[in-house]
């Protein structure tokens, strides 16, 4: 059993979970129960970590059936996280898989982006910037889907010439041993380093609009707040650290710091170079056909999404609808393909839910947010920006954010505190979750679909390095939201 537990994850990580699950038995009796909830926590963190050695579903789904098992949280409340955050599992679901039959379409301008543009700075501006203004109408989770169906179809590209290329330079075929070795590790540091601006990106936009994250629209909700008002409450904190986030891209491109900087071999350059000109000079009326309907859905798509017409998971069901039937794909095991992405990482979401569910039924933020009540009222904009910001990123944004504006709420309907000071108490709220959560996995939901996608093994993304290379802007998006929140709120 022992041999098939966890399947080939090395024998240490399986000694290690076997180790919680027991100690975990112990401890409630113990420690108690508020103890071990934090102890559980700490342990879905490890497994999110170890997320390279074994997908977490299994090694946090053990955790998570263990927590309900152990009373900590119960099927029910665990069912009502997965009913409130319902939209975001349809978006995975449907979203995700009506991007995949775009990715004709995103590969072909891509790859035009990618062969014009040159300067690897101008490349991270533009992916920091796009991502930054697509989420900001759109979803930080339907943008980050894009950017790893780009980077995969790149690195398959360079893949297939790479196991297609001999082992000698005579005839004219590249040379193997000149795409393995460092070109290989510098093609993935390349690709490593655009798709992390880009989910930063996500983020810096995400914070700025009212359907940029799912506890934006929650919070705007609950103060009233239109599309244009949510934008103008949030803009004296939220567009300089949007335009201090542009700087640090370029910063961290100059200098090479964090794992940033790599740019793209010219081995590379020149393959994706080739084949989009073979694209293009191969390409049939079928595919052309096809681009042009990708083209319509795209428009569509955008339309539907900035216009809010429907939820974004039922405009990702209608996307796939569209598309498939107008480029005659309509055979079952056709459409199955565009869901094996989506669904490993719905199901360890739902896990997520479930100790998200623990967290509320042990009251382990409580004190935190009590405690910031009772503080000094011009202090406490800056205290509450801390404490999302720190819970953030060790739990989720959009949990966080829930609890503080629903207890926030109730002191204002209390008069405990005037419109004023709850509209403050809001805007620290909404930032604090937003962007110092970009510090950990954890935090974020689009960080989070990256850290568990299929791209994430290929250019070699951990946990601990994407830690590290969001650490930057980590201080940098988290210090200055900080200072704004101090200046502009109290």
């Amino acid at each position: 059993m022992f041999k098939y537990f966890l399947g080939n994850s090395p024998k240490w990580f399986k000694m290690t979970m076997i180790g919680f699950l027991i100690f975990n038995i112990f401890s409630i009796f113990v420690l108690g129960n508020t103890v071990t909830a934090w102890i559980f926590i700490a342990e879905f963190i490890f497994t999110l970590a170890m997320a390279l050695k074994c997908y977490p579903l299994q090694s946090g789904g053990l955790l998570a059936i263990e927590a309900i098992a152990l009373g900590l949280t119960t099927p029910k409340n665990a069912y009502h996280e997965v009913d409130q955050n319902l939209e975001v599992v349809l978006l995975l679901v449907f979203m995700v898989a009506g991007i995949y039959f775009m990715k004709p379409l995103l590969m072909f301008i891509f790859s035009k982006v990618f062969t014009k543009i040159r300067s690897k700075v101008m490349l991270s501006l533009l992916f920091v910037f796009l991502s930054a203004v697509l989420s900001a109408f759109l979803d930080a989770l339907t943008v980050t889907a894009v950017l790893i169906s780009v980077a995969v179809g790149f690195y398959g590209v360079y893949h297939k010439i790479h196991s297609s290329s001999a082992d000698y330079n005579d005839d004219g075929k590249l040379d193997r041993k000149e795409l393995s070795g460092e070109t290989l590790e510098q093609f993935r540091s390349f690709l490593r380093s655009l798709i992390m601006h880009g989910v930063v990106g996500t983020a810096l936009g995400g914070v700025c609009t009212l359907v940029g994250e799912p506890q934006n629209l929650l919070i705007g909700e609950r103060l009233g707040w239109d599309f244009v008002e949510f934008f103008l409450h949030m803009a004296p904190i939220t567009i300089p650290v949007l335009t201090a986030g542009l700087a640090t891209t370029v910063v961290l491109e100059l200098t090479g710091w964090f794992g940033f900087g790599a740019k793209l071999p010219k081995v590379a350059a020149d393959i994706i170079e080739g084949y989009t000109e073979e694209q293009d000079k191969n390409r049939t009326d079928k595919e052309k056909y096809g681009l042009m309907i990708q083209g319509i859905s795209a428009i569509l798509l955008i339309a539907g999404l900035a216009l809010h017409i429907a939820p974004v998971g039922l405009i990702g069901l209608a996307l796939i609808i569209v598309q498939t039937a107008f480029m005659g794909i309509i055979e079952e095991h056709s459409l199955g393909h565009a869901f094996e992405e989506a669904l490993p990482f719905t199901g360890l979401l739902v896990v997520f839910f479930v100790i998200v569910a623990m967290i509320h039924d042990q009251h382990l933020f409580s004190p935190i947010i009590d405690w910031a009540l009772n503080q000094d009222p011009t202090s406490q904009p800056g205290l509450f920006y801390i404490a999302n910001g720190a819970l953030s990123a060790i739990s989720d944004n959009v949990f966080v954010a829930t609890v503080y504006i629903g207890e926030v709420q109730s002191a204002f309907i209390n008069g405990t505190i005037d419109r004023e000071h709850f509209e403050n108490l809001a805007i620290a709220i909404n930032t604090g979750t937003n962007l110092p959560s970009v510090a950990t996995p954890n935090g974020q939901a689009a960080f989070l679909f990256l850290l568990t996608s299929a791209l994430a093994p290929l250019i070699n993304l951990s946990y601990g390095k994407m830690v590290k290379m969001a650490l930057p802007y980590t201080v940098v998006l988290g210090g200055l939201g900080y200072i704004m929140v101090k200046i502009v709120l109290s």
